[in-house]
């Protein structure tokens, strides 16, 4: 167990989420937390099975005397989201997580922790390992590759299952319990360029944005912060015009369920106009610092002398990449109606990569309301295709439409009140939720999703508050003994 938890309540639980931050689980590379589950079940002589997608289910028997109790799915997903800052050196397909407390909060060392969504596999493991809670039959689910595609939820069959009331242990804040959830869908865009060779008469440039809060792309999306990828299109709009340069290459921005931190250009001008370019691109990180000084305290815009590359693009390539990018839209795109101050459609300039004559644009989106989902996605793609790049839409997954009767939402929310003496909040999260898939599998299934409080999730800045996690285990005992 990791030393830093060892004092930390309630034990059993940190126990466990100091073992599963000691498992590399990158998305779609769960083989290793995979065998850790089933491990877990043999030494603790549990019934298990798995799927042809991954997934793994335990089971544990009632506490006597309860077996006659409805089943209970307690429901997290195994991997994590990867992200790190540009000068760590860690490794999320062989290295542990490594963490420290800080006022009150557990963060990891320069990634993300990757409580998202490990505090839920540790809140289901204690669970199973407890032997002094008081509860009904219960199914524990663990799910493999949420973060980029909900595969496990997509390729659970109907069956797989006998609850039908399902826990989802994967949101971010004490005392709210969703109850819906928008759907999502992807865009990628393929632009072609012309590659031509650098000249060597030229001064190259590294310009760099950094620094940048970053953030979960449905959670945070509302909160101001800057994208990377659009900051530094703006930069290069703004200087292309004055001084004609070259641009190498492009690189921002990494997952499509993350906001852009960092993105950086190489270019080539003039050797003579490079202390006025330097001076411009100060004036710029200026600009920036005021537009963004209550949201990005941290924002830099640096600008270093680099080697020559071997190719740039073709003149009407670099402009056609600029524009384009300048005309995607990023953030919320409107809010909801029905919900005050509830985002309702939004999308995400998540990663832009060129590399050998090809420009790679991850972009996702999200709304509760299907039709403007798919005007989104429309909306990005049409920016693209106006300069002849190729585009295509995954398939998307469903909203998780909320019932505000639910009577485990009832339960759960009475439960907290009489915890905790405060009043409990049902609402719908602007973030991709595994419960709307459930629900086309297995209608009629019963869920709420909750957890304790994160903050900066799918960002290294991601921390996990730890007074809520004596809550959260608390709360999780008394639903189940109540149901």
């Amino acid at each position: 167990m990791n030393e830093v938890l060892n004092t930390l309540e309630p034990k059993i639980l940190w126990k466990y989420f100091g073992e599963v931050l000691q498992i590399p689980r990158p998305s779609k590379k769960e083989d290793k937390i995979r065998a850790y589950l089933v491990d877990f079940a043999k030494k603790h002589q549990l019934e298990y099975k798995t799927d042809k997608t991954g997934n793994v289910l335990i089971r544990k028997p009632a506490t006597p005397g309860h077996e006659n109790r409805p089943c209970v799915i307690l429901q997290s997903h195994m991997d994590m989201v990867c992200e790190k800052n540009g000068d760590s050196k860690h490794n999320f397909d062989t290295d542990p997580i490594e963490v420290h407390i800080e006022d009150g909060w557990l963060k990891a060392k320069d990634t993300t922790l990757g409580a998202d969504n490990g505090i839920g596999v540790a809140m289901e493991l204690a669970v199973l390992a407890s032997d002094d809670l008081e509860h009904g039959p219960i199914e524990c689910l663990f799910t493999v590759d949420e973060e980029t595609g909900l595969t496990g939820a997509f390729g659970l069959e109907p069956g797989f299952l006998n609850g039908k009331i399902l826990l989802n242990l994967d949101s971010e804040d004490d005392g709210l319990f969703f109850i819906g959830c928008a759907g999502g869908i992807d865009t990628v865009i393929h632009y072609p360029y012309n590659q031509l060779p650098a000249d060597s008469s030229l001064a190259y440039l590294n310009i760099q944005i950094k620094g940048l809060c970053g953030g979960h792309s449905g959670d945070d999306i509302n909160k101001g912060r800057a994208n990377a990828n659009q900051l530094l299109a703006r930069v290069l709009y703004n200087l292309k015009d004055k001084y004609d340069f070259r641009l190498a290459s492009f690189k921002g921005g990494n997952l499509r369920n993350a906001i852009a931190r960092e993105a950086t250009a190489l270019i080539g001008i003039a050797q003579d106009k490079l202390p006025e370019m330097e001076k411009d691109i100060t004036a710029l990180r200026d600009t920036f610092a005021a537009e963004y000084k209550h949201t990005e305290p941290n924002l830099e815009l640096i600008a270093e002398k680099s080697g020559k590359p071997e190719w740039v693009f073709g003149e009407k390539n670099r402009d056609e990449l600029i524009y384009a990018l300048m005309t995607c839209p990023h953030g919320v795109l409107r809010m909801s109606d029905e919900i005050p101050d509830f985002v309702e459609t939004s999308t995400n300039l998540a990663a832009v990569k060129s590399e050998d004559g090809d420009v790679l644009i991850t972009t996702s989106q999200r709304s509760s309301v299907e039709s403007a989902k798919l005007w989104a996605a429309q909306r990005v793609a049409s920016c693209f295709k106006a300069i002849g790049a190729k585009t295509e839409h995954s398939e998307g997954y469903p909203g998780w439409n909320p019932n505000a009767d639910s009577p485990i939402l009832k339960l759960v929310l009475d439960t907290f009140k009489d915890l905790f003496h405060e009043e409990g909040k049902a609402l719908a999260i602007h973030a991709g939720l595994e419960c709307g898939l459930f629900s086309e599998k297995y209608p009629g299934m019963d869920m709420v999703s909750y957890g304790p409080t994160m903050r900066g999730v799918h960002s290294p800045d991601e921390r996990l508050e730890l007074s809520t996690v004596t809550r959260f285990w608390e709360l999780t005992k008394e639903i189940l003994k109540r149901i």
